[in-house]
């Protein structure tokens, strides 16, 4: 039996700004693309989303600056500038995506949500022409490899609370806040 080696994905991190509730936004690339971003302290979720798409990987972590992969950098720099309070730098970096069909087009469509602006579950099945979809909405939302880029945070319930986020609802709340979708 022949063994196949894991995929080889570019590795790294970006600090989160002072009073953010995480220490950092982790990401990971897969041939110029980013496939994977999360929290600090949600690396299990994002091993669990790698391993399903990939079976087997391991990262290449470059340990400076001069080491880093120009696209590493180019994506590293969009989303501090993001953090930053540039909040229209990450709209349309390239993903790579996995998932089913309906997953991808649910993934797909969060990019309709302006920036600074929310919308319901209801609401993004509608967009996809699913609008009986609603809770596999929030299921495919709930395995988002992308987060931030892909906004699932600005999908809130339909009585305006924060419901499901991967990152924790502290970090929904302050993404929100940040964009200026929230006000307190």
């Amino acid at each position: 039996m022949k063994s196949v080696a894991p995929t080889e994905l570019l590795f790294d991190r970006v600090a989160a700004p002072r009073g953010a509730p995480f220490e950092a936004v982790l990401f990971a690339v897969d041939g110029g693309r980013l496939c994977a971003v999360d929290f600090a302290g949600y690396e299990s979720r994002m091993d669990r989303l790698l391993k399903r798409r990939y079976g087997g990987y391991r990262f290449n972590q470059a340990r400076s600056a001069k080491q880093r992969d120009p696209a590493v950098a180019h994506f590293g720099a969009r989303i501090a500038a993001y953090l930053a309070g540039e909040l229209n730098a990450i709209n349309d970096l390239p993903v790579s995506l996995g998932g089913t069909a309906f997953q991808q087009s649910a993934w797909l469509a969060l990019r309709a949500i302006p920036t600074g602006h929310t919308a319901t579950y209801a609401a993004q099945a509608a967009r996809i022409g699913k609008p009986a979809a609603v809770r596999a909405i929030g299921a495919a939302n709930g395995q988002n490899p992308v987060a931030i880029v892909l906004p699932c945070h600005r999908v809130i319930g339909s009585s305006g609370a924060l419901t499901g986020f991967g990152g924790g609802i502290a970090t929904k709340a302050w993404l929100l806040r940040h964009e200026g979708a929230l006000l307190a």
